[in-house]
């Protein structure tokens, strides 16, 4: 006979929520990064910059992904130190973890965001800028789909 023991508190099966999808999922996998040289070309070369006091943007709208994408950078100008540049990547991470439903289902973008400042900024500051430039994203993202549906013949 198997010896099993449950802790109080835990189930071997999932919650309704996580089941039914109604609480939104915080998770950062894999296919939401942006790995390889002709994707980061394509970014650097046609992306929009998008700027608030503590980080700044590069967005390319409509990637061909239904999610969106994302990659950062720290400037080793700034931060000599790998830990420090770590620590604020780990923050802006955290900050596009939790504040990623603000873009659109189904339309994504690329984005590139890089640490501006010359100081290690809060965390609070760092998620307050993220959901500025994810707010920004999502109406060009929009108005994109609009002008797109409404293109004039002959004209851009």
């Amino acid at each position: 006979m198997e010896n099993t023991v449950i802790k109080e508190g835990f189930s071997a099966t999932p919650s309704p929520e996580a089941v039914s999808g109604d609480k939104p999922r915080y998770t950062f996998p894999k296919k939401e990064k942006i790995c390889g040289k002709n994707d980061i070309s394509r970014l650097l070369s046609s992306g929009k910059y998008i700027t608030t006091p503590v980080l700044r943007c590069c967005c390319l709208h409509d990637n061909g992904l239904p999610h969106s994408r994302i990659m950062i950078s720290v400037p080793k100008k700034s931060f000599k130190r790998a830990v420090k540049r770590n620590l604020l990547k780990r923050r802006i991470r955290e900050a596009y973890r939790l504040n990623k439903n603000i873009l659109p289902q189904g339309k994504g973008a690329d984005l590139l965001i890089i640490y501006c400042p010359k100081e290690v900024l809060p965390s609070e500051d760092i998620h307050s800028s993220m959901v500025d430039i994810l707010k920004e994203v999502s109406k060009r993202l929009s108005s994109s789909d609009r002008n797109a549906g409404t293109k004039t013949p002959g004209g851009e």
